[in-house]
C-alpha cells in the first residue's frame, strides 16, 4: 500500500556522539540505521559530521581523524549491506588538498553519492572556513572512496527507480540559512523530499526560528523536508547542541523529537509524495521560475525504494477543513466570518439601498448565512430593518424549526415575514396533475422551487438581493434543488462545508448572551433534514439528510482529498478505512463513496450555473473560479474500480 498509494517512511537518527571518535560512532550508526529499518524506514539522515562530532575543531586538520572516519563509514557499510535503507552520514572528506563537509548517502553496502556543503559559516560561534572548503570550489565531479569512484556534487538527485516521484537531494546545515538555499533548486529540478544534515548549537528562541525556517521552506518548495541535527554530546565548551530533529510536510509539522537527550534518537514519518506532486502540478507559478540555473550540473542518482508492506504512519485529520488546534480553530472561524461578510459588504455597497432578503429554515444553514448577515450589516452601519427574514412553512416544517427561525430573526432584530406555501404548492399540484398524497421528488422540488420564487419577487418587491443559503458540501453531492435553494443572488456559504458550518454557528453562539445564546444551541442540536416530506403522526422528522445520502464527515473528507489533493479515490477509500476505522465499518465507507462518486459527477450541472459566493478556503467548486468539469463525464469505471477494493 505504501508505494502504491504514494507514500514513503523517512526518518532522522541523533545519535549518541562519542566525540572525536569514528569507530565508536559507526557503531551506534548502524545500530540505529538497524533499528530505523526494522521499523520500514525508506531513507534516513543524520546529522552534520556525525561519524566525528561536528564540534572536532583542530582535529579535523588532523590525518588520523580523517582516516578514522573513512574506516568508520566502512565498518557501516559492512553492517548494512544487507538492508535496503538509504542512509545519509555526515563526514570530513578530503580530496585534492581540500577538506569538505559531506554527506555520503550509502545503501546495501554501496555509497551512492557524496554531496558536499556549500554555503560555510564563519561567523559569531562559527569558524568552518578554517577547516573546510566550499561545494562550489571542488575540483572534481567524482570522488573515489573506499575503492569507488562515486559523484562529488552539491547537485545530485536520489531518484526512485520505479517511481520518479520519489526523488530526494541534501543540503547541509547552513545551506538552509543562506538567501537562496540550495533546495530551491533542487525541487525546481524535481526533488520532492529534502534531507538537512545539520550542526544548530542552542540558544534561546532559536528553535523556534529554525522549525519556522524548515516549515515555510517545505511549504515554499512544496516538498518533505527532514532536519537533523547534533546532540548533546557535542562540545560544550562554549555552545550547546540540543539534537533538534523534525520531519515537515509542505509546512505541516509530522513530527518532532525531545531536545536535550543524551541517548539515541529515532524519529520517522511517511511523506505523502503524490500529494506533493498534485500540489505542484496545480500552481503552475511553481516551475515559472527558471530551472537552468545548475542544469547541466545536476545528476540523477538512481535507487530503489522498497514497497514497505506496513501500517501507515501518517494520519489525516477526519475533519479536514477544521483545525484540529483549539487556538487555530478559533482564529480560522474568526477569519472565515470575516471573509463572508466583508464579501458581502462589498456586493451591499454595490447596491447601497438595497435590502437582503433571506429564507429562514432554522436550519444551520440558513443561520449561518443570517449571521452572516447580520455582521455585513453591523459593518456597514446599516440598519437590521432591512434584513428581511421570511420564514415559509410547508408539509415537512416542524414546529421546533419554525420557531427557531422565528425567534433568531425577532432577536436579533432584523424584519420578520411569514408566508406559507402550502396553498400555493397544492394549486400548482393541481395544475400539472400531480396527486397531492406523491412523495416523489417532485413532491419536494415543488416546495423548493415555490420558495426561491418568493423569495425572489419579494426581494423585486423592496428592491432587495436574495442571500444563498447552500453549503459547499450540498454542492458537492447536488443536494439542491435546480433553479430551487441551488439558485439566489449571492451565496454566502458557497465554500463553506457542512462539517465547518456547525463549529462556525458553535463559535458565535458561545460567544453570545441569554435568549440569542439558547436559540443557536436549539438550532445546533435539531437533526439535519430539508423538511420537505410531512412529519410522522407524533410529529417526529421522517426525513433525515445523512440517512439518505450520508454521513457529512464522509463526504467532506472525500471532498477535500478528491478536490485539493487530486487523489485516486482507491487511495481515498484507503484513507478514509483507515481515518475513520472505529466509526464506519469498510462496507459503509465504499458504499457511501459510492454514492459521492455517482452524484458528485451527475451534478455538476447544477454547479455550472451556480451564483456569485465568496471562496473562502482551499477548496472551492465555483465554475468562474476553482473547478471547471463537464456534466457528463462518466463515472462507471471508478465504481467498478471501488468494487474490487
Amino acid at each position: 500500500m505504501m508505494k502504491k498509494y504514494g507514500f514513503i517512511r523517512v526518518g532522522a537518527i541523533m545519535n549518541q556522539l562519542v566525540l572525536g571518535d569514528p569507530k565508536a560512532n559507526a557503531k551506534e550508526l548502524s545500530r540505529m540505521i538497524k533499528e530505523a529499518a526494522a521499523k520500514k524506514v525508506s531513507i534516513v539522515v543524520t546529522p552534520e559530521l556525525s561519524l566525528t562530532g561536528y564540534t572536532c575543531g583542530d582535529l579535523f586538520l588532523q590525518n588520523s581523524l580523517l582516516e578514522q572516519a573513512e574506516i568508520g563509514l566502512s565498518m557501516i557499510l559492512e553492517e548494512t549491506k544487507d538492508l535496503s535503507i538509504v542512509a545519509m552520514i555526515g563526514m570530513p572528506l578530503a580530496m585534492r588538498h581540500q577538506l569538505f563537509n559531506c554527506a555520503v548517502v550509502i545503501q546495501k553496502g554501496k555509497i551512492l553519492g557524496v554531496v558536499p556543503k556549500t554555503y560555510l559559516p564563519n561567523y559569531s560561534e562559527f569558524y568552518e572556513k578554517r577547516w573546510f572548503s566550499s561545494g562550489k570550489e571542488a575540483l572534481s565531479e567524482t570522488i573515489e572512496l573506499l575503492g569507488q569512484v562515486v559523484p562529488f556534487s552539491s547537485f545530485l538527485l536520489f531518484q526512485d527507480e520505479e517511481e520518479e516521484q520519489n526523488t530526494f537531494a541534501i543540503e547541509l546545515c547552513e545551506d538552509l540559512w543562506a538567501v537562496n538555499p540550495p533546495s530551491n533548486s533542487h525541487s525546481l529540478h524535481g526533488a520532492t523530499i529534502l534531507f538537512n544534515l545539520s550542526a544548530s548549537n542552542e540558544l534561546v528562541g532559536k528553535d523556534h526560528y529554525r522549525q519556522d525556517l524548515v516549515k515555510m521552506q517545505s511549504a515554499k518548495t512544496i516538498t518533505g523536508y527532514i532536519y537533523c541535527s547534533s546532540g548533546m554530546m557535542e562540545s560544550s565548551s562554549d555552545l550547546v547542541f540540543g539534537g533538534s530533529c523534525f520531519v515537515y510536510e509542505n509546512g505541516e509539522k509530522l513530527a518532532i523529537n525531545k531536545r536535550f537527550e543524551q541517548e539515541s534518537q529515532l524519529i520517522t514519518a511517511d511523506l505523502d509524495v503524490f500529494q506533493l506532486t498534485s500540489e505542484r502540478r496545480k500552481k503552475k507559478s511553481y516551475l515559472n521560475e527558471t530551472v537552468s540555473s545548475h542544469e547541466e550540473n545536476y545528476r540523477i542518482i538512481p535507487f530503489m525504494v522498497a514497497d514497505q508492506n506496513t501500517v501507515l504512519e501518517h494520519h489525516y485529520n477526519p475533519y479536514p477543513f477544521v483545525p484540529q488546534d483549539p487556538q487555530q480553530l478559533k482564529e480560522h472561524l474568526e477569519e472565515i466570518l470575516e471573509i463572508q461578510a466583508t464579501a458581502l459588504s462589498r456586493r451591499m455597497l454595490q447596491l447601497p439601498k438595497s435590502k437582503c432578503v433571506i429564507g429562514m429554515s432554522g436550519g444551520l444553514d440558513s443561520t449561518l448565512a443570517f449571521l452572516v448577515l447580520i455582521k455585513a450589516f453591523e459593518k456597514l452601519g446599516r440598519d437590521k430593518k432591512d434584513i428581511i427574514g421570511i420564514t415559509m412553512p410547508g408539509f415537512g416544517t416542524t414546529g421546533r424549526t419554525y420557531q427557531n427561525a422565528i425567534h433568531l430573526v425577532e432577536e436579533y432584530g432584523a424584519t420578520l415575514k411569514e408566508i406559507s406555501i402550502k396553498e400555493a404548492c397544492l394549486l400548482h399540484m393541481k395544475d400539472i396533475g400531480l396527486d397531492p398524497e406523491d412523495r416523489s421528488v417532485t413532491y419536494e422540488n415543488i416546495q423548493a422551487r415555490e420558495r426561491t420564487q418568493i423569495l425572489m419577487d419579494v426581494a423585486n418587491m423592496v428592491g432587495g438581493f436574495v442571500i444563498g443559503t447552500g453549503d459547499l458540501s450540498e454542492l458537492a453531492l447536488g443536494w439542491c434543488t435546480y433553479n430551487g435553494d441551488h439558485m439566489s443572488m449571492y451565496a454566502v456559504n458557497a465554500s463553506i462545508p457542512k462539517t465547518l458550518v456547525r463549529h462556525l454557528v458553535t463559535f458565535v453562539m458561545e460567544q453570545s448572551r441569554g435568549t440569542k445564546k439558547a436559540i443557536l444551541k436549539d438550532i445546533l442540536d435539531t437533526p439535519i433534514s430539508p423538511e420537505l416530506l410531512p412529519p410522522d403522526q407524533a410529529g417526529n422528522l421522517l426525513q433525515k439528510t445523512e440517512s439518505s445520502i450520508g454521513p457529512y464527515v464522509l463526504h467532506d473528507f472525500f471532498l477535500y482529498h478528491f478536490l485539493r489533493y487530486g487523489s485516486t479515490f482507491s487511495k481515498i477509500y484507503s484513507l478514509a478505512c483507515m481515518t475513520f476505522a472505529q466509526a464506519f465499518q469498510k462496507e459503509e465507507i465504499k458504499n457511501w463513496l459510492k454514492v459521492f462518486v455517482k452524484r458528485f459527477y451527475t451534478q455538476q450541472f447544477k454547479r455550472n450555473c451556480m451564483p456569485d459566493g465568496v471562496k473562502v478556503g482551499s477548496v472551492s467548486l465555483s465554475p468562474r473560479g476553482d473547478f471547471r468539469m463537464p456534466s457528463d463525464a462518466n463515472y462507471q469505471s471508478i465504481l467498478e474500480e471501488l468494487e474490487t477494493l
